[in-house]
C-alpha cells in the first residue's frame, strides 16, 4: 500500500487560483465554498509590497485530530494513508472542524450543491462536515488529484511519501520542503516549499 503525500511549492505558485476551481468543479461545490483556502499576507508600502499566499487544505494528517475526536467514526485514514469521511455515519456535529488545526472541514448542506457532481461520486452530504480527500475517486483509478493536473505551474507533486524514488519522495528531500505546523504533531502529509 502507498502512503499518499503532496508537496506545494509556494515559489512556483503563480496564485492563479486554478487548484481551487479545480477542486470546485470535482466535488460539485458552490462558487463560494471550497476544500482548498489560501491564506493571504502583504508586507511594505507601495512601490515596495510584497504579497505571499499559501493555498491550504486537508493535510491529511498521520496522527489526524479530526479522526480522533470523531464520535461515530466517520471519519479515517483509508490502507493508503488518506484521511476520507464515511458520510453514512457523520452526524454533522462539527467536532473534527473543531478539531483541526488547519481549518479545513467545510459542514455541507442541500441548498450549497451544484446537483449532480457531488452525488455522481456516490457520496451523500446533507450536513457531513466534509474536506478534501485528494481525490481518492480518481487516485482510486490511477489517476492524479484535480488540484494537481490543473496546476499550470507544476506547482503540486502527488505521491506515495513511502517510496524514496517517487518524484514527491525526491522534491520533498531537493526542496527542502516543509510541513506546516509540524509542532502540532498531527506529522501533516503535504510538504511546503517557502
Amino acid at each position: 500500500m502507498a502512503r499518499y503525500g503532496m508537496l506545494i511549492d509556494t515559489i512556483k505558485c503563480v496564485n492563479c487560483y486554478a487548484c481551487s476551481l479545480a477542486c470546485q468543479t470535482q466535488n460539485g461545490l458552490p462558487d463560494d465554498e471550497n476544500f482548498i483556502y489560501f491564506l493571504e499576507k502583504e508586507e511594505g508600502t507601495f512601490p515596495n509590497v510584497k504579497r505571499d499566499f499559501l493555498p491550504v487544505q486537508c493535510q491529511h494528517c498521520d496522527e489526524p485530530a479530526c479522526e480522533e475526536v470523531c464520535p461515530t467514526g466517520a471519519t479515517y485514514k483509508d490502507e493508503d494513508g488518506i484521511v476520507v469521511l464515511d458520510n453514512s455515519k457523520c452526524i454533522g456535529c462539527k467536532y473534527c472542524g473543531v478539531a483541526c488545526p488547519y481549518s479545513a472541514r467545510v459542514q455541507l448542506h442541500d441548498s450549497m450543491y451544484k446537483k449532480g457532481t457531488y452525488e455522481d461520486a456516490g457520496r451523500e452530504y446533507n450536513y457531513t462536515v466534509e474536506k478534501c480527500r485528494f481525490c481518492k475517486e480518481l487516485v482510486d483509478n490511477g489517476e492524479q488529484p484535480a488540484c494537481v493536473t490543473t496546476c499550470i505551474s507544476n506547482a503540486r507533486i502527488f505521491g506515495d511519501l513511502d517510496d524514496p524514488e517517487s518524484e514527491l519522495s525526491k522534491a520533498i528531500v531537493e526542496k527542502k520542503a516543509k510541513p506546516l505546523r509540524a509542532d502540532l504533531g498531527t506529522k501533516p502529509k503535504i510538504y511546503y516549499v517557502r
